[in-house]
């Protein structure tokens, strides 16, 4: 039996079953194209106690995170995100610089995208990231690092030796962890009395609403509302003040939280957005009820567009090797009979192929001298960047397509 990871009810109804797939960043180097490869169910349901959309932990992060494909910094949008983020949270918060002033710690610091703006400022900062090699070229690039994961011992480590912080960042972590209540004391360990925490995480609400299904993969134990992030908080003794809705990742949420005792009433904003979710239906089965169906088009359509692609002689290749994109290619079954190869511009994964698919990932380089018909763009969520990025393949008349949250074939402009 399955049990709610957050309120160990087993009140757990199926949403979507996406079948078995590789986990989404076991690129396969060539030598190990023979060898087998492991599946793991893949598996989506919701705890209709405290209504938090989780998978069964079949992977351990440690699994995952010792040597990781994702590099945040290839993301020039993710970059200027980052760099926002931090003028608004030094002016918001009053964080200073000097080694009197404040102290930041980023949690899944990756490598250093955030930080460095941080030391850009001269503000005492840390960065807690689990994988050994991008934790390496975040140092590398002058952010200082620790590599461990978070719990609380690693938390009261941090504060004892550094000082409580001021602000504890945490993005695109918070759905990473399967012991969610001890990662969250791990957060209260190394935030200040009186400090911040914030976390940014995909937000269910569009998950549904937009077929975001791909971002459905094992790394990602657990899928937030509002409503299910304040109680996660609360086991950790946290509890949320502010929320933002945000674009990014095709839509997340930015919660702004402190210690319980420190934290006070929640803003007009925290009732609003638990009110749209309510409306969606998201506190009962019926807000589930037709995401499956959904799911299913999302496949047919985009196979019956490669099929018939392939049939009018036209190619199409892809652009990008997110892990969501890992996701998409094993649960419609593309592989290089229908999809060649992708693109990706971290050189990490050049020469490698995707987990299950087994299509190759080359350098961008390669679109402009193949001059396909069509390119699959699979990190949807870049849509405005990347439709700018790839915009030469207006020269030979190439078009864009994109797969979520439903087929959409896009011309772009020089």
């Amino acid at each position: 039996m399955t049990r709610c990871r957050l309120c160990g009810s087993e009140a757990m109804e199926s949403v979507v079953d996406l079948g078995a797939t590789p986990p989404c960043e076991s690129f396969l180097a060539a030598d190990r194209l023979d060898r087998p490869e492991p599946a793991y169910p893949l598996h989506l349901r919701v705890c209709t106690d405290c209504w938090l959309a989780q998978i069964p932990p079949l992977i351990t992060p440690e699994e995952t995170f010792g040597e990781y494909a994702y590099f945040s910094s290839y993301s020039t949008s993710w970059v200027e995100h980052a760099r926002t983020f931090v003028a608004d949270a030094v002016r918001r918060l009053g964080l200073a610089s000097g080694d009197g002033g404040t102290f930041v710690v980023e949690v899944a610091s990756n490598d250093g995208y955030l930080l460095k703006h941080v030391v850009d400022r001269g503000i005492r900062c840390l960065g807690i990231e689990p994988s050994v090699n991008v934790g390496a070229a975040a140092r590398d690039a002058g952010v200082p690092t620790l590599t461990a994961f978070l719990d609380p011992a690693t938390g009261a480590a941090v504060r004892a030796e550094h000082g409580p912080a001021d602000l504890v960042a945490a993005n695109n972590v918070y759905a990473h962890i399967p012991d969610v209540t001890g990662f969250t004391r791990g957060l209260r360990a190394l935030v200040a009395d009186d400090g911040w925490v914030t976390i940014e995480v995909q937000h269910l609400l569009t998950l549904i609403e937009q077929n975001q299904y791909d971002t459905i993969y094992h790394e990602h134990f657990q899928y937030y509302t509002v409503a299910s992030a304040i109680r996660a908080l609360a086991s950790g003794g946290l509890a949320l003040v502010d929320v933002e809705l945000l674009p990014t990742h095709g839509g997340s949420l930015r919660l702004w939280a402190r210690p319980a005792e420190a934290a006070g009433e929640p803003t007009r904003r925290v009732a609003d957005v638990l009110a749209r979710e309510k409306a969606a239906g998201l506190q009962e089965l019926s807000g589930y009820a037709d995401f499956s169906a959904r799911v299913a088009k999302v496949r047919r359509d985009l196979l019956r567009f490669l099929i018939d692609a392939a049939e009018r002689g036209e190619t199409v290749v892809g652009y990008g090797a997110p892990g969501k994109g890992n996701t998409l290619l094993n649960h419609c079954g593309i592989r290089p009979d229908l999809l060649p190869y992708t693109v990706d511009r971290n050189p990490y994964k050049h020469g490698r192929f995707t987990p299950g698919t087994r299509i190759p990932v080359l350098p961008p380089e390669r679109i402009g001298a193949d001059r396909p018909d069509y390119v699959l763009v699979l990190p949807w969520n870049l849509r405005a960047e990347l439709v700018e990025q790839l915009s030469f393949v207006h020269a030979w008349g190439g078009r864009l397509v994109f797969p979520i949250p439903e087929l959409s074939v896009v011309e772009v402009k020089p």
